[in-house]
């Protein structure tokens, strides 16, 4: 591939920061509607002052004028008057970020939505009266460098530190929220909407993208034929076609067609399945060409409709198969104090859901942190890879920057590529999702290929196409306030 032309990557560079510069001058006039929007809400609390018979009545009006007038949902328009109204009133720093453009919409409704856990903390007298001030300067400087994904994870886990009783309390009262409902989507198919504890919940979607990336894995690597495909985890099966009894009067019914079991063998070598188990010989499968959110539901509709709960089978924690990284501090564990644990790349976890966990499982790291409260090195209970384990432990997520890509989903990576000499150390070492790693690689032509150099403490700075500048820097496990 041709080198770009000096002309065209001035023309590129000039691009990217003539739309830099339009998405903070729209932030600036996002704040802008912001402020509309708080004076608005000024008036409604007035009116509502005179007639308070008629309090509810007038905010309704004024929601509905502004959803009619900007085409929103009331929904939508609700959040955004909430969010002015407590942004103006309550965080006046981030405020000042977002009238500059330095931060957008998202980063403050994040930040605005988790500031009132802090915010209640301080009414209730739970936390100090400048616990919000100490939330906002903390929230300005992650969501001026970070996506608002990020944003939202970071702000959450310091406003439990700020406020760690009361969000033990709103855990604890929201757990009996919990409940299943459902609703016709039309089509012959229906909405099950499942609100359980966040742990749990992570836990589920996790071992459901396992066991789908299995099946997916297995008709991949299945010899090519067209009447195979291998799926399931090997407790069950996920197509009402497959029969696997033993019973010799047995009829295999493939592809709409009943055969007598006298048909002649299927010779298919004997496949292992994600778990271990292995599917009979002779079986024939019908192909798969099922999307992994396909899959996905077909395994959650056999997990639940093929297994019947019991005493035997235990608890929710104790059938928790999948991967779930939780952090919780040592003086939490031994049940000195009530800090909040957190769920890595999620947000904070009940202390009690914590130590419940961890009377469960075994495979606990112990990390080592430095004053800023950044991982130097893990001291492992049990046996397994250190290096893997630290590197988890510090990245938690793909560290391109902005991207939120759980490490179990990501690729190790060494920072300088080990073909040029780059050594297998934690301080080279990263994880990158598939989509961040290959954009380093060296099939990647000069003019489009990334690179990226790590520093002692982990920060990875990248370097664009366009000679741009972009750092990463790994979380404090710890928040200091």
């Amino acid at each position: 591939m041709a080198a770009i032309p000096e002309p065209d990557l001035d023309r590129r560079r000039a691009l990217l920061d003539a739309w830099v510069e339009k998405r903070r001058r729209i932030a600036v006039l996002e704040a802008q509607a912001s402020s509309l929007l708080a004076e608005r809400m000024t008036l409604s609390q007035s009116d509502a002052a005179e007639n308070p018979f008629h309090r509810d009545a007038i905010h309704r009006s004024m929601i509905a004028e502004y959803a009619a007038a900007g085409r929103l949902s009331t929904g939508a328009v609700e959040y955004a008057f909430t969010d002015a109204a407590f942004l103006h009133r309550s965080h006046p720093e981030v405020l000042a970020a977002f009238r500059a453009g330095s931060i957008t919409a998202a980063h403050v409704r994040a930040i605005v939505r988790e500031g009132g856990i802090v915010r209640e903390a301080v009414d209730n007298g739970i936390a100090e009266p400048g616990a919000v001030s100490v939330f906002d300067s903390g929230a300005v400087i992650v969501a001026q460098s970070e996506s608002p994904a990020r944003t939202a994870v970071h702000v959450r886990a310091l406003a439990a530190v700020l406020a760690e009783a009361t969000v033990n309390e709103r855990h604890a009262r929201a757990r009996s929220e919990r409940a299943v409902t459902m609703r016709s989507v039309d089509d012959g198919l229906a909405l099950l909407t499942v609100v359980l504890p966040e742990h749990l919940a992570v836990a589920i979607m996790d071992r459901l993208t396992r066991l789908a990336r299995g099946v997916v894995a297995a008709r991949v690597s299945e010899p090519a034929r067209d009447d195979r495909a291998i799926f399931g985890d090997g407790t069950f099966t996920t197509d009402p076609l497959i029969d696997t009894a033993a019973d010799p009067e047995t009829r295999l019914a493939v592809d709409g067609v009943t055969d007598p079991v006298e048909t002649p063998e299927i010779e298919a070598p004997e496949v292992e399945t994600p778990d271990g188990a292995r599917l009979p010989d002779g079986a024939r499968i019908p192909p798969d060409d099922r999307t992994i959110d396909q899959v996905r539901a077909d395994l959650l509709t056999d997990l639940l409709l093929a297994v019947d709960p019991s005493a035997a089978h235990g608890q929710a924690l104790d059938g928790i198969q999948a991967r779930i990284q939780v952090t919780v501090a040592a003086t939490t564990l031994a049940g000195l104090d009530d800090r909040p644990a957190e769920i890595d790349g999620v947000g904070p976890l009940h202390p009690d859901i914590a130590r419940a966990l961890a009377g469960r499982n075994s495979g606990w790291s112990r990390l080592f942190l430095d004053a800023r409260g950044l991982v130097t090195e893990t001291d492992t209970y049990t046996p397994t890879e250190p290096m893997r384990r630290f590197l988890r432990a510090r990245d938690q997520h793909c560290r391109f920057p902005g991207c939120r890509m759980p490490v179990h989903r990501c690729q190790v990576d060494h920072t300088h590529d080990h073909a040029k000499g780059g050594r297998t150390e934690v301080h080279n070492l990263g994880h990158l999702c598939a989509t961040h790693h290959v954009l380093k690689h060296p099939d990647i032509a000069d003019d489009h290929r990334w690179s990226a150099r790590q520093l002692p403490d982990g920060t990875i700075d990248w370097l664009s196409p366009l000679g741009r500048s972009y750092r990463d820097v790994p979380r404090p496990r710890v928040m200091f306030t």
